[in-house]
């Protein structure tokens, strides 16, 4: 099984745009959308939900107005100013505490230090992921609750269940569209993938981020190929971030032109492919043809990625 991530060093180049018409154009796929911070492939795909499930990660405090006394030690202990003495009566005392679960961090100290025992420390629900039915495959997707954490953790769930969903179905690729920049959730996204492409845009901030997260690709082993994206409104750039790409082994394999028919595309809730045959359509599936190559020749998904990732978290479960 292949698993290629595409990725970009900063948001807004288009990989989501070249990702779906990947999806599009390839057959028997499974589809996950990894940017769970600002989830947007479902826009354009449509997906169905056949499953929803709850994600789950960290702590939260929460008090109970039965049993607050009103002492203020949660209050003067909390360094995030998440509590507030504006909660319910009990009988006791006209007011009592509560806590913002937007500002809480899940620290803990309120709990250790309540001598009352009136606050809980419980399992955070911070979202929901799917598994999804589209016109082009099954899809993966999540959204994050407001001010929600812990993304790198619901990356790593999304490809361990579109692992599992690539098994099940014997479906031989998943196309990951990854999170911008380099963190936790990009590492999380790129980790065991058999093959990342990076989408860059001609410009200065463009070629700077290409090259961040080209390092880190280089620094977790995963090969990648590189294609520039609006290619033509700085002709020089390209050139210059296809140099610096060949210079760290990645290989260009592609430039899309400027087009007004993405935005059209994206519209009319379609893939660029679906929706013309324009001048950055046809560049997208010459992009394709030979990012299909490299990914040939690419080795399954390794260690932390798909199934074998779901097989060592199983054993870590088990041990603890």
């Amino acid at each position: 099984m292949k698993e290629l991530v595409v990725i970009s060093g900063k948001g807004g180049t288009g990989k989501t745009s070249i990702l779906a018409s990947f999806a599009s154009l390839a057959k028997k796929a499974v589809i996950a959308d990894c940017d769970v911070d600002a989830a947007d492939l479902h826009l354009v795909l449509e997906p169905r939900v056949v499953k929803r499930e709850s994600f789950t990660a960290g702590s939260k405090a929460r008090i109970k107005p039965g049993h607050c006394t009103a002492c203020g030690k949660c209050e003067e202990l909390c360094r995030f100013d998440a509590i507030y003495f504006d909660g319910p009566g009990n009988g006791r005392v006209p007011k009592t505490f509560r806590v913002d679960t937007i500002a809480c961090e899940g620290c803990g100290v309120c709990f250790d230090f309540c001598a009352e025992n009136a606050i809980e420390f419980e399992p955070a629900v911070c979202g929901e992921w799917f598994v999804s039915e589209t016109r082009c495959g099954p899809m993966v997707h999540a959204q994050l609750g407001v001010a929600a954490e812990n993304s790198g953790k619901l990356v790593t769930q999304l490809r361990r269940a579109a692992g599992q969903v690539a098994a099940r179905q014997k479906r031989e690729l998943v196309l990951c569209d990854g999170s911008p920049g380099i963190g936790c959730p990009v590492i999380a996204s790129l980790t065991g993938a058999s093959l990342a492409l990076f989408v860059v845009e001609p410009t200065a901030s463009g070629e700077h981020d290409f090259l961040r997260v080209a390092q880190l690709t280089i620094q977790l082993g995963v090969p990648g190929v590189l294609a520039v994206n609006k290619a033509d409104l700085n002709e020089e750039v390209a050139r210059d971030i296809e140099e610096l790409a060949r210079q760290r082994g990645i290989d260009p394999v592609g430039r899309i032109p400027y087009d007004p028919a993405v935005t059209q595309a994206q519209i009319a809730r379609k893939t660029v492919v679906e929706a013309s045959d324009g001048p950055a359509a046809r560049a997208i599936r010459g992009l394709w043809t030979e990012t299909q190559k490299y990914l040939d020749r690419s080795a399954p998904a390794g260690a932390g990625g798909l199934v074998q990732l779901a097989g060592q978290q199983k054993t870590q479960q088990e041990q603890t």
